[in-house]
């Protein structure tokens, strides 16, 4: 007899402006398996989930599923199908809170009025049952992105979804999140629910899948058993090549201190406290600061201080020299200070803005993107841009002229670092650079910020990934509860110590 599968999209054709972005793919998911779909930045892994779920139309093929064709023209197909997906890029409300969030499209209602005490324990049920702890009553832009998913995931549960679609979900979770997520997944299978996972971490895909389907430039490349493979098997089928899985990088020339901030306090917008709390340290040129820390230690706010998205309820920032705690964004970006933000969509990128307009964001102003000093030099735009997308291998349907929501999250992100890499800056404020591109692009990422380093410039790298904290910067300051705990040397570290660092556990002495 064959086997039953939970879900089959065979032949599966889906095509955008300019772009096959799914050619002729199949993948079957197994009941009770998770099922893990890898592929690089635009390879065409969140398209077919987008199918799966209804929010696009595939030209050609057909979905089964147990067995029978279904045709999925909306995301409710898909739910009344128990089909549930937790995008990307998540989608809540963020003024409501996190139980009306879950709730809402399926109220439970009685004569007309909204119940929402036996919402409120379904949900608490559900939170205890899956070691999802979430404050339902919390304003969901106030809380953190990994309570943000945890929500997206409720949201499904709730909807009592068999079939779990997770796009990118660890992209943007602390290590302690993403095995608390692990898990969390093992129990939704053990529990009967078939997973479909995509991801570009090799790691997470060996952990907790039992296939791996591989997709490249929208083709279909194979289906293998996890545990008859390796990640290196799995990094050339996902980008036709071996990929170094480690930094290479010479001994730290390093120079004059270019950032160096003294004292520096800023306040929380959702706690009566400071998030940032008498911090001072300083990064010198030829060097990768890295700050690490469990998300919510204050490191966000750190950043809003550094770039001037927020102002500073104490303390000063000098740069080169210069005291520019009170100067504009736009005045610290022409001083040679580069931000990668954290959140790209919201302050990284204008994502109904054509490619070519994001590249220039904080250097339209200039003589050379101006003609009569007056209106936008488009040829010299369009040139502008079409550099960046080819030297950064930015993927798109139609290069400079795509709108950017269009791209794959990937592929923004790359965008973004092409742009704020190439104004050659004396600081770069890195925050989670690599986060939600595959790993040919972090090599590549990676590579990009030793060379600023190389040539003298400062980096100074947020990260919430164990791996790129140990293997990129010079020095580690751990940051907890807004304050610094400990400065770490990673060449002399272990993960273990810098782990009771992040939890707060140890605190100082270190490598000081």
């Amino acid at each position: 007899m064959a086997e039953q599968y939970a879900i089959e999209m065979l032949n599966i054709t889906k095509r955008f402006p300019g772009i096959i972005a799914n050619d002729n793919i199949t993948l079957q998911l197994k009941k009770g398996e998770i099922h893990a779909l890898l592929g690089e930045n635009g390879a065409g892994k969140s398209t077919l989930m987008s199918v799966l779920f209804g929010m696009y139309q595939a030209e050609e093929g057909i979905i089964k599923k147990d067995g029978k064709e279904v045709k999925i023209k909306d995301p409710n197909d898909a739910n009344e199908l128990g089909i549930g997906m937790v995008h990307q890029h998540f989608k809540l409300i963020e003024c409501f809170s996190v139980l009306d969030n879950i709730i809402l499209g399926v109220e439970p209602c009685k004569n007309g009025f909204l119940q929402k005490k036996e919402a409120r324990e379904k949900v608490q049920a559900l939170s205890n049952k899956y070691g999802l702890s979430v404050d339902p009553d919390a304003i969901i832009e106030d809380i953190t992105v990994g309570m943000q998913q945890r929500t997206e995931i409720l949201k499904m549960l709730y909807r009592d979804n068999e079939i779990l679609i997770f796009d990118e979900p660890t992209a943007v979770l602390t290590p302690q999140e993403i095995t608390e997520l692990m898990k969390i997944m093992k129990n939704l299978a053990a529990e009967g629910k078939s997973i479909l996972f995509i991801s570009h971490k090799l790691a997470e895909i060996m952990e907790v899948a039992d296939r791996c389907t591989v997709l490249r430039k929208g083709k279909y490349i194979g289906t293998v058993n996890t545990a008859d493979t390796t990640m290196e098997q799995l990094s050339s089928m996902m980008v036709g090549r071996d990929v170094s899985f480690h930094v290479a990088k010479q001994e730290a020339k390093v120079g004059d201190t270019v950032l160096s901030v003294k004292n520096m306090s800023v306040a929380s917008k959702t706690k009566g406290k400071q998030a940032v709390n008498n911090v001072s340290f300083d990064v010198k040129a030829g060097e990768i600061v890295c700050i690490a820390g469990i998300d919510g230690n204050g490191q966000t706010e750190l950043v809003y201080g550094l770039s001037g998205l927020e102002p500073l309820s104490a303390g000063t920032i000098n740069y080169k020299g210069k005291d520019i705690t009170s100067t504009s964004i736009r005045e610290r970006s022409v001083m040679g200070i580069s931000h990668i933000p954290e959140d790209r969509h919201k302050h990284g990128l204008i994502l109904d803005y054509p490619l070519e307009f994001n590249m220039i964001l904080q250097n339209y102003f200039e003589p050379r993107f101006l003609k009569n000093g007056l209106f936008l030099n488009r040829p010299a735009i369009r040139k502008f841009s079409d550099r960046l997308i080819e030297e950064n291998d930015v993927r798109s349907g139609q290069g400079s002229i795509t709108i950017t929501r269009a791209m794959s999250g990937g592929n923004q992100q790359k965008a973004i670092i092409a742009r704020e890499i190439d104004k050659n800056p004396d600081l770069l404020i890195a925050v989670q650079p690599t986060r939600g591109v595959d790993i040919g692009a972090i090599e590549t990422i990676h590579k990009q910020l030793v060379a600023l380093r190389d040539a003298g410039k400062a980096v100074l790298l947020v990260s919430l990934e164990l791996d790129e904290v140990m293997d990129v910067p010079d020095r580690i300051l751990v940051m907890y509860e807004g304050e610094i705990v400990g400065e770490l040397d990673p060449k002399k570290t272990t993960q273990e110590e810098l782990g009771l660092y992040m939890a707060g556990a140890k605190r100082d002495g270190g490598n000081k």
